[in-house]
């Protein structure tokens, strides 16, 4: 593996990809800061010039993995316009194409143990990519008979619940666990059944 440090000019960024490999390969608490910075290509001394231990380079990776989350959810709702149904169902699947493309961010943001509220950059990241499912649980509720209709954010939180279910469960690659449907299949079936149970999805549908 090449060496990255000084000379690239971003040591900071050398150090959180060198995380993010070290997160998928060994798990979140499985590698050093020592290990993080031989990988990166520099001495220990140098990590400690950006980062306080191996938790603060943990959070930013998982900082960065939200901000790549939320962007990916935002382009998913947006490529369902203008229908707000197909939006919704776009957002599910991009949380199980996001786990497969970019597992060291995945373990970082869900596995890691690190808070949302370590960093206030965690914290906004975190909340923006909750705040894009929210909006097309919002705008799908819409659809709904107000006295029967559910908070977006109840909405949101039991898609989100399900989606992550289904990734942790089945698209993570568990040893000796295989899934009896693809994920995908399995993901786009709750969905449907939760969105049928609230009248969204005709029962034919």
């Amino acid at each position: 593996m090449a060496k990255r440090g000084y000379h690239h000019g971003n040591l900071r960024q050398a150090l959180v990809d060198a995380a993010l490999e070290l997160i998928t390969d060994k798990g979140p608490t499985g590698f050093t800061l020592s290990e993080a910075a031989k990988q990166a290509g520099v001495t220990p001394a140098a990590v400690y010039r950006h980062f306080e231990g191996r938790e603060d380079l943990i959070a930013e990776a998982a900082r960065q993995g939200y901000e790549i989350f939320a962007d990916l959810m935002e382009y998913a709702y947006q490529s369902g316009q203008p229908s707000a149904l197909a939006a919704f169902e776009a957002t599910g699947r991009a949380y199980l194409a996001f786990a497969r493309r970019h597992p060291g961010h995945y373990i970082a943001m869900f596995e890691s143990g690190i808070s949302v509220n370590r960093t206030a950059g965690l914290a906004a990241a975190a909340q923006r990519s909750k705040d894009v499912l929210e909006q097309a649980a919002a705008d799908l509720s819409q659809h709904i008979p107000a006295d029967k209709r559910p908070p977006a954010s109840m909405f949101s939180a039991h898609v989100w619940a399900m989606s992550h279910g289904v990734v942790e469960l089945f698209a993570r690659n568990a040893p000796g666990r295989v899934s009896p449907f693809p994920p995908e299949d399995l993901l786009e079936t709750g969905i449907g059944i939760y969105l049928r149970g609230l009248g969204l999805v005709p029962p034919d549908g």
